[in-house]
């Protein structure tokens, strides 16, 4: 088969394309910077299409032949003109529009799990309006609501494991206490293959999330003890990670956390809203959140340190 990814050089579309390839699987890895490239899945199997959501007509070159679309293109913090509306409502609107002038009768889309409307984040809301443009597209389809995501090259382990060896203390997203089931990014790609190549998850919303719910001071906890690190955890106002993500966005080149971010895990990231069915059991993720696992995927041992801010990027 013949798999197009949208946002393929992202944390989740890098991991598989690579999943596809080793299943000798053809892959277009469509992305907005060419300089941007993971050369880990560029190879033979692999075509490069530089090339945002929104261009209609390099899109429709790119799904040319292609048996399916994993629209895995988002972000959690809007810069300029890459604004939520732009990338996930209209960048969506796009790929299914040129998903349907080049004849590809299947699209895989990656949601969040709690994406819903009026609930008074535009990132909810936005992924919400893609997942409705999707259901509505007339095209076979599965929407994967996933949980938070871990795995290598990823925002959590990366950035909390750099924060542990940098600061005094971890401050969790509010007073209340909030959990989570972390989702290992080779479970997240075994359904999306499966979503890409057979029909069993046709026409379906399915909730991904990990094998293991627990608390996100816990699941704090168990990455310092992976980086072998011992941090006290404490709680924080939603409002103080509100300040915190307003600046890092406008200081960093990838924030410690973004103001969407904070709004994500100042709720319990447990439950779909408003709705997705469970996977099939043997798509079900197995992977445990557990330290091996942590340890296994951690970026390089270090701080936060001034080549992270913006002032210093050449």
């Amino acid at each position: 088969m013949k798999v197009a990814i949208t946002g393929g050089t992202g944390f989740v579309g890098r991991h598989l394309a690579r999943a596809l390839l080793a299943d000798r699987h053809d892959v277009v890895v469509i992305a907005r910077g060419v300089d941007r490239r993971d050369p880990s899945i560029l190879g033979a199997g692999v075509s490069f299409v530089a090339a945002s959501t929104d261009e209609a007509d390099s899109l429709v070159r790119a799904f040319a032949g292609c048996d399916a679309v994993a629209h895995f293109a988002g972000i959690n913090r809007e810069i300029g003109s890459q604004t939520y509306e732009r990338v996930h409502v209209r960048g969506t609107r796009a790929v299914v529009d040129a998903a349907r002038a080049a004849g590809v009768p299947k699209i895989v889309y990656l949601s969040f799990l709690r994406a819903r409307p009026e609930c008074g984040s535009a990132y909810h809301e936005s992924k919400w309006a893609a997942e409705e443009i999707v259901r509505a597209s007339g095209l076979d389809y599965t929407i994967l609501k996933s949980g938070v995501i871990y795995g290598r090259g990823d925002h959590l382990l990366d950035h909390v494991s750099r924060a542990l060896y940098t600061f005094p203390f971890f401050p969790l997203v509010g007073l209340r206490p909030t959990r989570l089931r972390p989702v290992f990014v080779g479970d997240v790609v075994r359904l999306a293959e499966a979503a890409a190549i057979d029909r069993r998850l046709s026409r379906q919303t399915i909730a991904v999330l990990g094998p293991e719910e627990l608390g996100a001071g816990d699941a704090i906890r168990r990455i310092a003890t992976a980086v072998g690190r011992t941090v006290p955890v404490v709680r924080a106002p939603v409002f103080f990670h509100r300040m915190l993500g307003w600046l890092f966005e406008r200081t960093m080149t990838v924030p410690l956390v973004a103001t969407a971010q904070v709004r994500i895990l100042s709720e319990s990231v447990t439950e779909p809203l408003p709705f997705a069915d469970p996977p099939p059991p043997d798509l079900a993720p197995t992977t445990m959140f557990s330290v091996e696992r942590i340890r296994a995927e951690l970026p390089a041992a270090g701080p936060f340190s001034v080549r992270d801010l913006r002032l210093f990027q050449h």
